[in-house]
């Protein structure tokens, strides 16, 4: 039997055994891409390879458990946890990293619709970057749309917030993200996002306070010029502090 020299092995056997998240962050830092917890690469991964991303995530989780001497081939309630847990950062928790963007379909503003619009309170659930820590919160947004501006069903805005939250994340920065993907979907005159979050690596850990929430906000355009705007909008969410 002949042995494969370095002349007629294929490409493909030669990276057969290197993990799959090695060839996607080879491909990010070949096109000089950012890779943060709260980035998306979607457009860097494969047909196929997210299921083999599971797979090496899982496998990893199960070092993980053996280092907190967890012995999961007696214990029944852990046998499958590191599987779980791949799935749960993959394909839920973490999605927002993984897959594109939903696919909105928008419509012109046909009416000139140009009155204040506010929806919510949209429920938005992350993890903080710092800990994986749950973050569970509500979000409101208020549009100010122009004649030219691109018109989104209720929902849509709703699944633009859980594939922007879908990501380890600080709270800071995913309103600003949410933000700045609004405003290119639907280009208005203004963009107002005001988020209210319960942060679980507070409350579960750390000092343990179960009452304290964040809230924070992004105006943009019209709303950041216009103070009576902007007041009537804040006086408009119904929030319950």
């Amino acid at each position: 039997m002949l042995k494969k020299t370095e002349s007629t092995m294929n490409p493909n056997d030669a990276d057969e055994g290197t993990p799959v998240s090695v060839k996607i962050r080879e491909r990010l830092v070949a096109a000089r891409k950012r890779f943060n917890a709260n980035d998306n690469i979607a457009n860097f991964i494969e047909p196929g390879e997210l299921e083999k991303l599971l797979d090496e995530v899982e496998e990893k989780m199960k070092g993980v458990l053996d280092s907190l001497v967890i012995d999961t081939v007696r214990d029944h309630n852990t046998d499958n946890t590191a599987r779980r847990v791949a799935k749960m950062y993959v394909n839920e928790v973490f999605r927002g990293r993984y897959v594109e963007v939903p696919r909105i379909t928008e419509f012109p503003n046909a009416e000139h619709l140009n009155e204040l619009m506010i929806v919510g309170p949209i429920t938005v659930r992350s993890a903080c970057s710092h800990h994986f820590c749950p973050v569970i919160g509500k979000i409101w947004i208020g549009v100010m749309p122009n004649e030219h501006t691109n018109v989104i069903g209720l929902s849509k805005y709703a699944r633009l917030a859980e594939w922007v939250m879908g990501r380890p994340q600080i709270q800071e920065e995913a309103v600003v993200q949410l933000a700045d993907l609004i405003q290119e979907k639907t280009q208005p005159d203004g963009l107002a996002i005001v988020m209210e979050a319960s942060h679980y690596c507070m409350a579960w850990r750390g000092v343990k306070d179960m009452d304290s929430k964040m809230i924070n906000s992004v105006m943009r355009g019209v709303f950041l010029k216009d103070p009576n705007l902007r007041r009537e909008f804040l006086s408009l969410i119904p929030r319950k502090g």
